[in-house]
């Protein structure tokens, strides 16, 4: 089964790179979205279906706390699993991510 992915993340060039590490690492992936911020994401929730979320924490506009907060409140997408990739690896942060709903926290630069 291949999956649909939503890259969320405020770099052209690191929205590339997480492409590339998914094709290289042999992981299944049909459609590779993206979206510049949270509310760039959520605009792409309400029209694409998908099965995953890469998203950055630091972005301008909605970032990836705000973004996070509105998937849990939201009964369509509260259910999608949420990995973080951030530069911020605090334990705070991580912590904060994974009560937010995070299914998992990666460190950049990985």
């Amino acid at each position: 089964m291949a999956y649909r992915v939503l890259l969320v993340d405020d770099s052209p060039a690191m929205r590339a790179f997480i492409r590339r590490v998914i094709v290289v690492s042999g992981f299944e992936c049909d459609t590779c979205l993206e979206a510049g911020d949270g509310a760039e994401a959520l605009a792409r929730l309400s029209e694409e279906k998908v099965d995953v979320i890469l998203t950055d924490v630091n972005m301008p506009g909605m970032g990836g706390e705000e973004f996070l907060r509105r998937l849990s409140e939201d009964v369509r997408l509260r259910d999608i699993p949420a990995v973080v990739i951030s530069t911020d690896s605090t334990k705070p942060r991580i912590l904060r991510m994974i009560g937010l709903g995070a299914q998992g926290y990666v460190a950049k630069p990985f």
